[in-house]
């Protein structure tokens, strides 16, 4: 079959396409699927620079996020049959026999869930961990409750994006970052109540104002560095601040959370696959099941900017690298 492999780390031409092996069902509990698309994500790009989670099984096929078309079942799978179109996150860190980027894929029964029937393959190849990491930081870690005041940053992005519906699904009312005019009508378009332009407007201030002083209940960043410690400052006492990304001490300290009396959570949805925890792997899987249901209710949009074709995956990598698309970039594989 045709896949991208990675040959090495470093820039996005050590991307190749080639002839690799066909994978195979090697267990009674896995699913073969014809893959129809690869959704690309910001944790392709880091470990393509620097390296993947499994270091001595390069090279490897990235791409955690797929949707295609069940081609084969295990034994003991029961409720999914070839035909079924599904949509999944699965694979892609590196270890052998796994990853998107490529024509087949084999995912174990329990990672799989019946793919949004309104959406393209594409679209929905996009959405599997934007939904998983958003759920989680709001619902599992920030708690959100209906009628609370939410700050997002990088609304227009693609964790953001998802964020916003969520958000205003629960009930919340939603301010974000985004970075130009054309971004904050996204954003509006979203559900998003306020969309504060950084770039021209302190958002801290921007987000009291919005809050009467006070500041928002929960806030979700997306972007770290020091936007997380500047956030601290736009969220009320005893508020909630979750991140996706790892605190930068050397940028700042957390004097203000603690006066604050601030619960800090950190999300990274990779955890259950890197430590093969099946328990929580089945709660990401019944994420899917629930946004699938409300995205084809018209609740919950998922926006796919650009599609590329497998064989440009290298290019797809570059323009997510610059930080200026919105939403979502996926691969079509014919």
């Amino acid at each position: 079959m045709k896949a991208i492999v990675m040959t090495a780390a470093g820039n996005p031409d050590v991307l190749q396409l080639q002839e690799v092996e066909k994978p195979k069902i090697t267990n009674s509990s896995q699913i073969l699927v014809k893959l129809k698309a690869a959704g690309i994500n910001p944790i392709d790009t880091k470990i393509r620079h620097r390296g993947t989670f499994f270091p001595e099984e390069i090279p490897a096929i990235l791409g955690c996020d797929g949707a295609g078309i069940v081609e084969e079942i295990g034994s003991s799978v029961t409720k999914f049959a070839p035909g079924d179109e599904v949509y999944f996150f699965a694979g892609g860190l590196g270890e052998k026999n796994t990853g998107n980027y490529a024509q087949w894929t084999v995912v174990e029964e329990h990672q799989v869930a019946f793919k949004p029937t309104s959406l393209s393959f594409a679209e929905a190849a996009a959405a599997p961990l934007v939904l998983i990491t958003a759920w989680e930081a709001l619902y599992d870690r920030g708690r959100i409750k209906s009628g609370e005041k939410v700050l997002i940053h990088g609304g227009a992005g693609g964790v953001g994006h998802v964020a916003i519906g969520l958000a205003k699904l629960e009930g919340a009312e939603v301010c974000t970052t985004v970075s130009n005019p054309d971004k904050a009508r996204l954003a509006l378009q979203l559900g998003a109540d306020y969309p504060i332009i950084y770039t021209q407007t302190d958002f801290v201030q921007a987000t009291l104002d919005w809050s009467q002083g006070e500041g928002v209940d929960l806030a979700f960043d997306t972007v770290g560095g020091q936007t997380f410690f500047d956030t601290c400052s736009a969220v009320k006492v005893y508020g909630d601040l979750v991140t996706i990304l790892e605190p930068n001490i050397s940028l700042g300290n957390l004097k203000l959370a603690r006066k604050r009396n601030l619960r800090i959570s950190l999300e990274l949805m990779l955890t259950p696959s890197l430590q093969g925890l099946v328990k929580h792997q089945k709660h990401q899987t019944e994420i899917l099941k629930q946004c699938a249901t409300w995205i084809d209710s018209g609740k919950l949009k998922i926006h796919l900017s650009q599609t590329f074709p497998l064989a440009e995956a290298a290019i797809a990598h570059k323009i997510l690298e610059t930080g200026s698309n919105t939403g979502k970039i996926a691969l079509i594989i014919e």
